[in-house]
């Protein structure tokens, strides 16, 4: 299990640093790639749209999921890697086709209003479920660049700086609301569909 000093205290992450650390932080890496690869299949296959009764379902387990594993990136303790510079991997991923497939699917649910900061004050922006999950995407996208590159240590950077300072907050709001859409197609029904339902319950 990785190290869990709190995020911010200063430590040698490198490769330099003790086997044991340099294992434990590519036992993290590796949980991360793998749970990143799954995120990026899962919100490719529901831009398809050949399962669109199974988008909201499939999304709040994929997010879930990913946070899980990016709350282990704000846990550890601040990732340096060996070299002080991001190594160059050729021009960012596009992802704007697969904003404009999610769009598509989450057609009619696709919109919300968040609080910019709820510690700051009660200012409220729009956002959207497609763009915070593509948002998401393309910062895992760039840290498996780097990691299937074999810059292990740079793709573990990549993903906790972007966590902190932005994927891990887009992931939370789109939880969120992905929770809140399921709620309602569960729970919103007419008093006849679930009083029978209740009944039917009861006769189990």
């Amino acid at each position: 299990m990785a190290d869990v000093t709190p995020a911010g205290t200063a430590a040698d992450t490198s490769l330099d640093a003790p086997d044991t650390e340099a294992d434990d932080m590519m036992g993290v890496a590796h949980a991360v790639a793998d749970e990143a690869r799954s995120f990026l299949t899962t919100v490719t296959e529901v831009g398809s749209g050949t399962n669109p009764e199974a988008a909201i379902p499939l999304l709040l387990l994929a997010v879930s999921d990913l946070l899980a594993a990016g709350s282990r990136l704000g846990a550890i303790v601040d990732v340096v890697p060996p070299e002080r510079y991001e190594p160059d991997i050729g021009p960012d991923a596009d992802v704007d086709p697969l904003r404009v497939a999610l769009a598509n699917t989450l057609e009619g649910i696709d919109d919300y209003a968040e609080v910019v900061d709820p510690l700051l004050g009660s200012e409220v922006t729009a956002s959207t479920v497609s763009g915070d999950l593509v948002t998401v995407a393309g910062a895992l996208v760039q840290g498996l660049r780097h990691y299937e590159s074999g810059h292990e240590l740079e793709a573990l950077w990549w993903w906790q700086f972007s966590y902190l300072s932005h994927w891990g907050e887009r992931a939370s709001s789109a939880l969120r609301v992905l929770q809140t859409v399921l709620a309602h197609l569960r729970l919103d029904v007419d008093d006849d569909v679930a009083a029978e339902a209740e009944y039917d319950a009861l006769q189990i």
